[in-house]
């Protein structure tokens, strides 16, 4: 009865002291908010503004200022105004137009749930391979660590958006492999260029957890709890998933938050480049490319798709330095 009554505890206690902690931590809390608001607009995007980008033309508002600048701007004003009413729409396009008239605000909203999905995917797994590799050679030692260190010495010696660009670029756009095209259609991307440079982010990242999780089971495994695991017969995966794997996850969940925020900007660099997402697909890095000749004449066409990978990659940045301080056993908060 006192076992029973002692975990319930235990384990409220814990969370206590969780969100005791993160609400104690100011980067952590604007950081939640930050992508608390941005994953709302990702869900409801489609209620909010519904859109098809393969039928957005407006070929009347090319290049348009912001709609909003008609409160202060007259020849705005007059761009804006309904023929029939008379009356001035500054809803009509709050961030302006592009190249063919197509709304921005409605293309970045649409775009966070492109660069959201990406970026999670991506990362989870990154997080998930790279920790089973690390998990192991870890635990095992012996050839197969020394093979799995070598790999990932290489592979960080290189620039994380090089090797991105060459994995991106080894298969064809119009002939995709049948993995890729199976997780087209299951993350519903619509582009198979976008899932290749999903994977391409996502293999990049995986020898940061390597090696992460690789020093974390070298501590952990000599602790007593696992001396004594092994002692009373646990066999060697239930020493791993049961007792090494749970105490190891602490800073991988940080860097799975901060990875986020890497995976948005590369992916972003992927279809500025034209390797990952392709037009007309209201992907951030996509907008800012197609904009990038507009940018003297109509700036707003590369500043809002920019600001919105900022401010993600800055929530994400945030949410990671308050987990780091949640999650951190030498925290004093």
């Amino acid at each position: 009865m006192t076992t029973a009554t002692t975990a319930p505890a235990s384990k409220s206690r814990q969370d206590s002291i969780f969100w005791r902690r993160f609400r104690r931590s100011a980067p952590g809390k604007v950081g939640a908010v930050i992508v608390a608001v941005f994953v709302l607009l990702a869900v409801f995007a489609s209620v909010l503004k519904p859109y098809d980008p393969t039928v957005d033309r407006n070929y009347s508002l090319i290049l348009k200022p912001p709609s909003l600048s008609a409160l202060w701007n007259k020849d705005v004003a007059e761009t804006y105004t309904d023929p029939v009413t008379g009356k001035v729409n500054i809803w009509r396009a709050p961030f302006g137009t592009d190249n063919l008239g197509r709304d921005i605000m409605t293309r970045t909203l649409h775009g966070t749930r492109i660069s959201l999905k990406v970026g999670v995917v991506s990362t989870i797994l990154a997080l998930v391979l790279g920790t089973l590799l690390g998990l192991l050679a870890g635990y095992f030692g012996g050839w197969l660590d020394s093979v799995l260190g070598y790999l990932t010495d290489v592979m960080l010696a290189f620039p994380s958006i090089l090797l991105a660009i060459g994995f991106a670029s080894i298969f064809s756009a119009s002939d995709p492999p049948l993995l890729i095209a199976a997780m087209d259609r299951l993350f519903a991307l619509n582009s198979p260029q976008l899932v290749t440079a999903m994977l391409a982010v996502s293999l990049v990242q995986v020898p940061v957890y390597m090696r992460l999780a690789r020093a974390v089971v070298l501590s952990i495994r000599e602790r007593e709890f696992v001396q004594a695991a092994g002692a009373l017969g646990a066999s060697q995966g239930r020493m791993i998933f049961r007792h090494v794997l749970p105490n190891s996850l602490s800073p991988l969940i940080v860097q799975g938050a901060l990875s986020i925020a890497t995976a948005t900007i590369e992916v972003a660099a992927l279809g500025f480049l034209g390797i990952g997402a392709q037009p007309p697909l209201p992907e951030w890095g996509t907008m800012i490319s197609d904009g990038r000749q507009y940018y003297i004449d109509a700036p707003w066409t590369m500043i809002f798709p920019g600001l919105a990978i900022l401010l993600t990659v800055l929530g994400f940045n945030l949410l990671g330095d308050g987990l780091r301080d949640v999650l951190d056993p030498r925290s004093t908060q």
